[in-house]
């Protein structure tokens, strides 16, 4: 107990004297965190609106009942009081002034609406709902146009394992925990390849120091430093930028050992084939970077290009992430079976990763003695 005592202190030390793992695993989630949860936080709970130009040249009965209904739409605002000309329009859309011009039928026989946008914005959030909402609002019309009445309508409902809708500040707090637990195993491992530079792991060796209880004392710390980040995250979301967690702790106590233990083995290693602390470094923010884009840490999975889909699907982060959000924000039980496929493909990770590092050490050890 005496020496497995002494030799955590001295992993503790080591852990605080490397700035680059603090930085990698504490300060730079924080820093991201807040800059994604600033610039999206209350976006998804408030509602939408867009500001609008009407073009209305030519009244007439058509087009004046058409500007009555349009005015009763409730998330579209009238830039002007009155209508506007084509010209003064054109121009409001390319200073960007307002989101769209609407143009008015010219005649009564006229069976269309223009609607004007920006180039630049032709893609955007607001332009494709603009869209889509002006086509029901026609479908609407012509319904109205012949006498007829919708007979189907939909309806929306949805429901959460909380109290009160999910955010977005929901979603990203758990990314962000995870993608913190991962560079913390990813990156903290550096002090390895330090050590087995400088051959103090050789002279461990051949002293009767446990290197048993010299990996469990590492482990252990890590652990702690992963503790750390959880509650560190957790309390900003919640208390700074009001992120709600309903979590199940049997389902994150599973997710959060077997997922921190994994990304731990991954540094394991990159420090088994690393020469250099800068190669160690610059290997760990490749895969680092890699997952943290590609893993639906800011945002699903589902709405990346399919053709990428597949990479993420096979990324360790991408089942972290995901059974973090389930055992944090939907309060998934710990007997389901989703749950547990995600955890056993990131535990294949861990074992695969610790194997072959493993193997590299060993293999270098004996070349050494050679």
């Amino acid at each position: 107990m005496r020496q497995f005592k002494q030799m955590f202190i001295a992993q503790l030390k080591l852990t605080l004297r490397e700035k680059q793992a603090w930085f990698w695993g504490i300060f730079f989630p924080v820093i991201l965190m807040v800059i994604f949860m600033t610039i999206f936080s209350g976006n998804s709970d408030s509602e939408f609106s867009a500001n609008v130009a009407i073009v209305n040249e030519n009244p007439n009965a058509t087009s004046d009942m058409l500007l009555q209904q349009i005015s009763r739409i409730p998330v579209l605002e009238m830039e002007t009081n009155e209508p506007v000309s084509r010209e003064e329009a054109d121009e409001m859309v390319k200073d960007k002034d307002v989101h769209a011009a609407i143009v008015l039928p010219e005649s009564e026989d006229a069976t269309s609406l223009l609607l004007v946008v920006n180039k630049e914005n032709e893609e955007g959030v607001t332009t494709q709902a603009l869209s889509g909402m002006l086509n029901h609002f026609v479908q609407e019309a012509n319904l109205y146009a012949v006498g007829a009445t919708p007979t189907y309508e939909l309806q929306f409902e949805s429901i959460s394992s909380g109290s009160t809708e999910l955010s977005y500040t929901d979603f990203l707090l758990t990314g962000m925990i995870a993608l913190a637990i991962a560079q913390g195993g990813m990156f903290g491992m550096v002090d390895l390849v330090e050590m087995r530079r400088k051959g103090l792991i050789k002279r461990l060796r051949m002293t009767p120091a446990n290197m048993h209880l010299f990996g469990l004392s590492d482990m252990i710390m890590r652990l702690l430093f992963s503790v750390i980040q959880i509650i560190l995250l957790s309390i900003i979301g919640v208390f700074i930028f009001g992120a709600n967690l309903y979590i199940n702790f049997p389902s994150l106590l599973i997710v959060f050992l077997l997922g921190a233990l994994s990304f731990n083995a991954l540094g394991y290693f990159f420090s088994s084939f690393s020469k250099t602390t800068e190669a160690y470094m610059g290997v760990a923010n490749i895969s680092s970077f890699l997952m943290m884009f590609l893993s639906g840490v800011f945002f699903p999975i589902e709405t990346m290009p399919e053709w990428i889909q597949p990479i993420s699907n096979v990324l360790p982060l991408t089942y972290f992430v995901d059974g973090l959000r389930e055992s944090m924000v939907y309060s998934t039980n710990i007997f389901s079976v989703t749950l547990w496929l995600g955890i056993g493909v990131m535990v294949l990770w861990g074992v695969i990763t610790f194997m072959i590092g493993s193997w590299l050490y060993k293999r270098k050890s004996i070349v050494a003695t050679r």
